[in-house]
């Protein structure tokens, strides 16, 4: 599907979009991958490894249109990754959040539509369903955002849809690192926000071939919510740090005990495949499908009962102890 095809991913210095690089250059051929993002010195230090004919690093904030506009010129596929993504952050700096986060989205939406690219796929999170915090609340926003173009596309023929998926084993900022890096540095216990708490778990890995795959299952206007396992936070902590006691240090603004990917509130829009679950918009399209039970893919879903919440409490698969060291080990962590 993306050999011979330009790809432009932005936010493209981040751990998805190297991942996503090189998981494309291993299977495909693609004329040229695009990496769009505000960083210099992450670029020259992304150029030191993928230094392929293919590749393009343009300098540019999803925040600036134009320049937006001007980097897809060509363009086949876009992924949208770039975000501001730190909750305190974001709770600190809500008008920069929010620049970024729905500003963005909206010029990348309308630089998608100026050159007539032909799908957009953004990134979004389970902080998005149910929000309580600003991250969670602008990356909604973006949620809706992307699932409306689709009725602004009028005669392009550019489609948009939503990933969203939990935290990501690893990924730069997330909690792994920060355990393993109390644990290098001879700490005496590891802090726990809250003993119940749980969470969705990814790898990269997982993340970037679901993303691959609902490139060819899209339709325009879902938003699709993979099958992953749960974990405890407790449990997080013994695999990374078997030896050291925990600390509980109370939950921090903003965050939730479980997360949601799929709200109850949405189970009436909501179908469950073998291995996703896809949300349908709420709204209408007036020249696009508005069934969403069966994928470009001739993949058949079943609508959920009404009230289902996919969460991180309720899910039936949860990591073991020993099964989360192993998942990071995989991840190289």
């Amino acid at each position: 599907m993306f050999d011979n095809k330009s790809i432009l991913i932005t936010g493209g210095t981040g751990s998805f979009g190297k991942k996503y690089v090189k998981t494309l250059l291993e299977r495909y051929s693609p004329k040229k991958i695009i990496i769009y993002s505000r960083d210099e010195l992450k670029q020259f230090e992304m150029q030191q490894v993928f230094n392929q004919d293919c590749m393009r690093y343009f300098i540019g904030d999803v925040r600036d249109k134009e320049r937006l506009v001007q980097a897809m010129n060509g363009v086949d596929f876009v992924i949208h990754a770039a975000a501001l993504k730190q909750v305190p952050a974001a709770e600190y700096n809500p008008t920069e959040c929010i620049k970024t986060n729905i500003t963005g989205a909206e010029n990348v939406i309308r630089a998608a539509l100026a050159n007539d690219v032909e799908k957009v796929i953004a990134l979004s999170t389970d902080k998005a369903a149910n929000p309580v915090n600003l991250y969670g609340a602008t990356k909604l926003a973006s949620d809706k955002l992307f699932v409306a173009a689709n009725n602004m596309s009028g005669g392009h023929k550019t489609l948009f849809s939503v990933v969203r998926y939990g935290n990501v084993v690893g990924s730069r900022g997330s909690v792994v690192p920060f355990f393993q890096k109390l644990v290098n540095e001879g700490a005496s216990d590891i802090p726990i926000t809250h003993e119940d708490m749980t969470r969705f778990w990814i790898t990269l890995q997982q993340g970037v071939d679901f993303v691959l795959k609902n490139f060819e299952r899209m339709l325009g206007g879902e938003i699709f919510v993979p099958k992953i396992p749960s974990i405890k936070i407790t449990d997080l902590a013994k695999a990374i740090a078997p030896d050291l006691p925990s600390k509980i240090v109370g939950i921090r603004p903003g965050e939730k005990m479980h997360e949601v990917m799929c709200p109850s509130e949405l189970s009436y829009d909501t179908f469950e495949f073998p291995d996703h679950f896809v949300i349908a918009p709420a709204i209408k399209f007036s020249s696009r499908t508005n069934a969403f039970d069966t994928n470009a893919l001739n993949e058949n879903g079943i609508a959920v009962k009404p009230g289902y919440e996919y969460n991180s409490l309720n899910n039936e698969h949860f990591l073991s102890v020993e099964e989360i060291r192993v998942l990071n080990k995989e991840a190289h962590l």
